[in-house]
């Protein structure tokens, strides 16, 4: 079983991560997980926090001379903002007045946190409900997408809508455009309206929300199960992408379309491949059947609100009186939905990585390819014996 624990707040020391549960012999270096590390801080719309952050993994266990061991990898991702954020966020009691944090956000966790929790300052709560949580996440979805690449599957993702603007690339989507946009975009007319939608809000103080889109390949078939719901692939997938922070819909294929549709029009039709194995002649059920894998892409799509933190504050209430005032204001992104998608690959790499260990098992890398290939040979057409 594939597992992973993360800790640490916005403006602490530091984030760090263990994973369990990943073989040995997998080649991994800190240069692998920064490459998305690096993604995730870019994307047009993003606040100052990214000009101060160099986010970095180190790996402190788990790997010898290039190569996981088998046992638990940890990493340590330094938080340079600490450094203005001392006195707030000391481990130690404090030596003077530190002002709390009363001003509640619309939008954000503070109420039902603040009460969860029976807190008088809502800055614990601020601090671990950030986002800034979702980079040792994606540290996880770099190590989970090294595995991957072992049995050829390419997780990608790419913004759909920002503000309302609808990207409609034509034809299959064209990876070395969306790393080109500053909004990851395919379509390079709708990525410019979706900039000067962002160009917008941020003059008008405001925020702005969409949605992207990820795509798995080469995922087989049988990757999850039908028998028991917290099995099925589907909804492991959609849990993980509900986990991320903003996202309020998640959508597998052709997801909420198929609710007008009659059956001839919602499902894929079923074909032999030349390959002799099986193949859809479409993918409208987005790669999962039945909670399990069929062999095509695994296309989902995710929703994002906007950001709580404004510029421009909502009215809200104080914590403690009660009483009317402006929602607290904390340095924030005008969108994230460009950093967004590069956390939906990661997570669909945690989950992905997660089934295909549970079906091929294996302590080490070449025993997890040995069961692979086996089980491949046996994907196509049952054939009676004779």
């Amino acid at each position: 079983m594939l597992r992973f624990l993360t800790a640490g707040e916005s403006h602490g020391k530091a984030l760090t991560v263990i994973i369990d549960g990943l073989p040995a012999g997998l080649p991994l270096d800190e240069e692998w997980i920064a490459q998305d590390l690096a993604r995730r801080q870019g994307g047009y719309g993003r606040g100052g926090r990214q000009q101060i952050e160099d986010d970095r993994a180190e790996i402190l266990s788990g790997v010898r001379h290039g190569l996981t061991m088998g046992s638990p990898v940890s990493l340590l991702i330094e938080n340079r903002d600490w450094e203005n954020w001392r006195d707030e966020m000391d481990v130690a009691p404090a030596q003077g007045k530190v002002e709390p944090v009363t001003r509640l956000r619309p939008g954000h966790a503070d109420l039902a946190g603040a009460i969860r929790y029976g807190l008088d300052d809502v800055r614990p709560v601020l601090e671990r409900a950030s986002a800034r949580e979702t980079a040792a996440r994606v540290a996880v979805g770099a190590v989970a997408r090294k595995l991957l690449s072992e049995f050829n599957i390419e997780v990608h993702s790419h913004t759909v809508c920002i503000g309302g603007q609808w990207s409609k690339p034509a034809g299959p989507i064209d990876w070395a455009k969306v790393k080109a946009s500053p909004v990851r975009c395919a379509d390079p007319s709708a990525g410019k309206q979706m900039m000067e939608a962002i160009d917008a809000a941020k003059e008008s103080g405001d925020s702005l929300g969409g949605a992207f889109e990820v795509v798995a390949s080469g995922v087989p078939i049988g990757l999850g199960s039908h028998v028991h719901w917290d099995r099925r692939l589907d909804g492991r997938i959609a849990q993980a992408m509900m986990s991320i922070n903003a996202v309020k819909g998640v959508e597998i294929g052709t997801g909420f379309a198929t609710a007008d549709a009659r059956g001839s029009e919602a499902h894929d039709v079923i074909e032999l491949a030349p390959n002799g194995g099986w193949r859809h002649a479409t993918n409208r059920a987005g790669g999962i059947e039945g909670g399990i894998s069929n062999g095509e892409p695994i296309v989902v799509r995710a929703a994002i609100k906007p950001i709580p933190t404004l510029a421009r504050p909502l009215p809200s209430a104080d914590l403690h009186t009660g009483e009317r005032v402006e929602a607290h204001v904390e340095r924030s992104d005008v969108c994230v939905i460009p950093a967004a998608g590069v956390i939906g690959e990661a997570m669909m790499s945690i989950v992905l990585a997660g089934a295909l260990l549970e079906k091929f098992g294996g302590d080490h890398i070449e025993e997890t390819l040995r069961n692979y290939r086996s089980y491949l040979q046996t994907t196509g057409p049952r054939k009676k014996d004779e």
